[in-house]
């Protein structure tokens, strides 16, 4: 099971992002759990988190997400802005699962 975190704004676009992310990973028996949260949550919301992807709308604040991410050895990066406006599940799904090495 890959746990798999979204972070934009206020968690609704990419909420729909994560439907589409999860259709993907289903039609390619890969166990994901994948959620959408707002990025002022992101302190509380790393606990047993495989990957974290921002939402472009919020690149801002990689650094910052990078630090929290590193103590806690989570890798991250940025949606890219294509896909996310796209909302194309099945590339942003193979981006996180590359992060994890999975």
């Amino acid at each position: 099971m890959i746990n798999i975190v979204l972070f934009c704004s206020a968690g609704m676009s990419t909420s729909l992002l994560v439907n589409k992310m999860e259709k993907c990973a289903k039609a390619k028996g890969i166990e994901v759990s994948i959620n959408a949260y707002p990025e002022a949550e992101m302190s509380k919301r790393l606990d047993n988190v495989d990957v974290v992807l921002l939402g472009p709308q919020i690149r801002y604040v990689l650094s910052k997400a990078k630090k929290l991410c590193s103590e806690k050895g989570i890798p991250i990066d940025v949606i890219n802005p294509q896909d996310y406006g796209l909302m194309n599940g099945e590339k942003v799904l193979d981006q996180a699962l590359k992060l994890a090495n999975k």
